[in-house]
């Protein structure tokens, strides 16, 4: 049995955070498959493994731990596998990037799909988008980070902190090209630290199975469909 099993959908969004964490730290993990994921997520909360309402759920075989919440999971992965800073204020910088990602995956999705996009709407919210991209480089910035060196929390290695900044806005802007620009012009440190980070072997082979497996989607569904429909 490998070490680690993840639940999630077959596409990018929120699994290829720790998809890329997994990756990158060397872990022996597998994906539970879409059958799995759908009963586990189906099943009476007393029957779960962890109570949630939906994925990622990790699953840690070799520790006895299964979580739920994309923040737990990061945040756990990086201190057992000795990705996260050593003092107490880097670990909670990584959070806060951590919930930050999260934060502009609920914005992108309107709510997780609450509402879909119309063009006016989505117009509206390109001076909040830029906003988040500059919250990111700032953030950087202030760790020393530039496009061509660095990382995000001034860390001597790519640690959580990294992976999540490179996966939340590569594969964004890998299903929606249109955002490169954007970046580009808000956060150019962030786009070359996105695009180093994607080079790192790890990272790169699992981009390369990520389009194999995913093609170009993101986050499914309709509200994929309605982003693809503004953007």
């Amino acid at each position: 049995m490998a070490e680690y099993t993840l639940y999630y959908w077959p596409v990018p969004f929120r699994g290829q955070f720790v998809r890329a964490v997994l990756e990158q730290a060397g872990a022996d993990w597998v994906e539970a498959g879409f059958e799995a994921v759908a009963a586990l997520k189906q099943a009476e909360v007393h029957e779960q493994l962890v109570p949630h309402m939906g994925p990622p759920v990790l699953a840690d075989h070799t520790a006895g731990v299964t979580l739920s919440q994309l923040p737990a999971i990061l945040g756990y992965l990086g201190l057992r596998l000795g990705m996260m800073p050593p003092d107490p204020a880097g670990i909670a910088m990584t959070l806060k990037v951590i919930g930050d990602a999260n934060d502009v995956l609920g914005d992108m999705t309107r709510d997780n799909g609450a509402q879909m996009w119309k063009p006016e709407d989505w117009a509206g919210f390109q001076p909040r988008l830029e906003r988040w991209m500059r919250i990111f480089e700032e953030t950087g910035a202030r760790h020393g980070l530039s496009a061509g060196a660095g990382w995000m929390l001034g860390t001597d290695a790519p640690g959580v902190a990294d992976i999540v900044t490179a996966v939340l806005w590569g594969t964004m802007t890998d299903a929606f090209p249109s955002l490169r620009p954007m970046l580009e012009r808000c956060a150019p440190a962030i786009a070359g630290l996105t695009d180093r980070v994607r080079a790192l072997p790890a990272q790169a082979a699992l981009r390369d199975r990520t389009l194999a497996d995913y093609g170009d989607s993101w986050c499914g569904g309709q509200i994929e469909a309605s982003l693809r429909s503004v953007t």
